[in-house]
């Protein structure tokens, strides 16, 4: 991620239409999901300034690791649960958790295989892995330009990876289906017509408003029936099988 976007994040996350409908959908998910557990062990990967652990507290305890120091406020009040390191398989915390999140995190990383190793590595018997990734790669932009991606996902492409380090899918959505209309001719123009990168800006705030209660309204009806194409892919798994020690 550019610094510069980096610095504006905060403001994206707390406000923009698309990061407040994803925040929304996985509460509600985890809600219907892990509802009959309590007090849960949570990690956040790539949590950057802990923007997520005010809502995530509701579920139990919640810790997160986040590479970039430079993304994180030292006035932030959850600092000491952040881990300032890289998440790799020298990550050992002494502990397993019971849910693991890693929210469009692994569209960054060079070698995603190690990165899925460690979770499982992490996560207890009976835990949750949830993540989300940018889908299909016929939709790149210059947001995935600015955002240092390496790769947008889809089901064929992100299931093999997650059951090779040992995971079985519970559910599986593509989220945001109404947009893909919007970023196919995007990356269309785009490949056609070069152009710089510019951060992304929270629209006026009916427009905002608008489209996020239009992506919420799909994220409740028109997602579970299982639409096999939108900008975004959310995966939730379990461990296939018992883990011995941790990593």
């Amino acid at each position: 991620m550019e610094i510069q976007y980096g610095r504006e994040y905060r403001n994206l996350y707390k406000r923009h239409w698309w990061w407040r409908a994803r925040e929304e959908a996985i509460v509600d998910l985890l809600r219907r999901r892990v509802k009959t557990l309590s007090k849960l062990e949570i990690l956040d990967v790539g949590c950057g300034d802990a923007l997520f652990f005010d809502r995530l507290s509701s579920f139990g305890n919640v810790e997160g690791i986040e590479p970039d120091s430079r993304l994180i406020d030292p006035a932030n009040p959850h600092r000491s649960r952040i881990y300032t390191l890289q998440f790799d398989r020298q990550f050992r915390p002494g502990k397993r958790y019971d849910l693991i999140l890693m929210l469009d995190v692994l569209e960054h990383l060079d070698n995603p295989e190690e990165a899925l190793d460690s979770v499982r590595g992490l996560l207890g018997n009976n835990g949750v892995f949830l993540l989300t990734v940018p889908a299909f790669q016929i939709l790149w932009t210059n947001h995935d330009v600015i955002n240092h991606h390496r790769i947008r996902y889809r089901k064929k492409t992100l299931f093999p990876l997650l059951r090779k380090a040992g995971f079985a899918i519970s559910e599986a959505r593509y989220w945001y289906q109404w947009t893909v209309p919007l970023k196919l001719p995007t990356h269309v123009v785009e490949k056609f017509i070069s152009s710089q990168p510019s951060l992304p800006r929270v629209p006026p705030k009916w427009l905002n408003r608008t489209l996020f209660q239009l992506s919420r309204l799909e994220q409740r009806t028109i997602a579970p029936i299982g639409i096999p194409f939108g900008t975004t892919l959310m995966a939730l798994c379990n461990n296939a099988h018992p883990v011995t020690a941790a990593k």
